[in-house]
């Protein structure tokens, strides 16, 4: 049978549901038939549209035909122009705020508590580096770790370098340069890792220990080891005349390791409300179905977890630009939703300043997935959101402390999005359509799939099939509910992703607006 999905009463195109697609001459029910072949998740027009008339899915404008159209014809992304994106001068603000949803308790999870009120949801050695000189050195020196150290500290599930590319050859007092900053000091101090840091320094970098933690004492190879372990950060600095050689210097790494090491093997789950989880939400390899299928789901999900007192954030400003007048009328109040608009506003003025702007973002997987534009992108990703209340906005760069729907400012890029939410995230929800073998080492990633072919082809990949809801095998709210159960799952340990079986762990790759001298 030929079967395309609607999303809306008013929309006048169709995506395909068919796995191999249709042929031309395809009927389908109702009298359609397709003028040409027409693959899956690509637009079928239902009805005709004239040029410069709109072309509506979600119920929404996602371009205007640049030619007229026939009814059962291929809609491609050379049939559409880009519309301009919403004002952000006009648009409403807390105009139609949801009601506070009835709270679900008695859910929890398994995890760690740490002594500064966060939740782990792994037990990790993190060794964070100042600058990427030092990142052959680190991963030397955790290969040892891992090897001679961690077999004697059960309870520790690894050692992790937290490497990167920034730290030096920047300017470092510029503006942006806080965003980085910012994001490296809260993951340095990830609940994951107990909050506690392992810093290995050159010397010479521009991006210092001190400014990470401009107010914490630090704690060198040279001076003695204190007695307590408290948050203050143990640093080891290449260059320190103390350490002579190199086999010195990997030697003050496992010796600073092993103290970390005995105070984390102390650690041990414990039952916690849902409530202190912050669940990242992310998009990746989006294709047409990923508006329909695993983004609602992740977004019926998301509205569980608010239920239960949990933060859900959604992210990527370029993929909520064209949607963010279905935000702000959801804002909570008016400075939520003016924050919101500041940081559409920066981002614009952050594309124009490298003569881009929204229209670079679709990538040739999404536009083979059927993504006709950033505009239909958009809708599909916001869909990840859910139907609560937003309640809070953080920039770049910002630890997110409110409860509730927030969302976390950054760029769609998947490695920096991650990056950046993991500021704040103690697990993450990575969506996919055409597939993607995304992971981070700091926080257990869960990969959803938007088609079902794609979850039997990656069967060892894929987490969770959300394609079930376009075949009809499964309704949104019940795989809402099926991911909401496996978060709680992964989040106590009783259940590994896919990218933690394999170690598929992406280096972190903060965002740096600044400029690099």
């Amino acid at each position: 049978m030929n079967r395309y999905v609607k999303v809306h009463p008013s929309d006048n195109v169709a995506i395909i549901v068919n796995t191999e697609g249709v042929p031309a001459g395809a009927m389908f029910a109702g009298g359609l038939s397709a003028r040409e072949s027409i693959p899956q998740s690509h637009k079928v027009a239902l009805a005709a549209i004239a040029q410069g008339g709109p072309v509506v899915r979600y119920g929404q404008v996602i371009g205007r035909a640049a030619r007229d159209l026939d009814a059962g014809q291929w809609v491609r992304e050379e049939h559409l122009d880009l519309p301009v994106p919403p004002s952000l001068d006009d648009l409403p603000i807390a105009t139609a705020v949801p009601a506070a949803m009835p709270p679900l308790p008695g859910y929890t999870f398994e995890g760690y508590r740490n002594r500064d009120g966060s939740v782990g949801t792994k037990n990790l050695l993190g060794i964070t580096t100042t600058v990427q000189c030092v990142a052959p050195t680190v991963d030397y020196a955790v290969a040892r770790i891992r090897n001679e150290l961690l077999p004697r500290f059960p309870n520790v599930d690894g050692v992790i370098a937290l490497t990167h590319t920034y730290g030096c050859g920047v300017a470092i007092d510029a503006p942006g340069a806080q965003v980085p900053i910012q994001t490296l000091r809260h993951i340095s101090r990830h609940a994951n890792i107990g909050g506690q840091p392992l810093i290995v320094s050159l010397g010479c970098e521009k991006m210092q220990p001190a400014r990470l933690f401009p107010d914490r004492q630090m704690f060198t190879a040279s001076a003695a080891l204190p007695p307590v372990l408290e948050h203050d950060p143990y640093v080891i600095r290449m260059q320190d005349m103390e350490l002579r050689g190199f086999g010195e210097i990997v030697a003050a790494i496992l010796r600073f390791a092993e103290k970390r090491l005995e105070e984390l093997n102390r650690r041990r789950r414990v039952t916690c409300p849902a409530s202190d989880l912050v669940v990242g939400v992310q998009c990746g390899g989006s294709d047409a179905f990923s508006g329909v299928t695993c983004n609602p789901a992740v977004g019926s999900a998301a509205d569980l977890l608010v239920r239960a007192g949990a933060t859900v954030m959604f992210s990527e400003v370029t993929e909520v630009r064209d949607a963010v007048h279905l935000l702000t009328p959801r804002a909570v109040n008016q400075e939520v939703g003016l924050a919101l608009i500041r940081e559409m506003r920066w981002y614009d003025e952050y594309l124009s300043r490298g003569y881009a702007d929204r229209s670079a973002n679709p990538t040739p997987g999404n536009k083979r997935g059927g993504l006709a534009n950033v505009v239909e992108k958009a809708l599909g990703s916001v869909a990840k959101a859910g139907s609560s209340a937003l309640m809070g906005v953080a920039s770049h760069g910002e630890r997110v402390t409110t409860k509730g729907l927030v969302f976390a400012a950054t760029p769609a890029s998947d490695f920096i999005c991650g990056t950046q939410q993991l500021a704040s995230m103690n697990l993450h929800v990575f969506t996919t359509g055409e597939g993607s073998p995304y992971g981070l080492a700091l926080a257990p990633v869960i990969k959803i799939s938007s088609r079902t072919a794609l979850a039997e082809r990656w069967h060892d990949l894929i987490d969770l099939d959300a394609g079930r809801i376009a075949t009809g095998e499964a309704t949104l709210d019940e795989v809402g509910w099926d991911l909401f159960r496996l978060m709680l799952d992964v989040a106590s340990g009783r259940k590994k992703t896919w990218a933690d079986h394999w170690g598929l762990h992406n280096t972190l790759a903060p965002f740096n607006p600044g400029p690099v001298t």
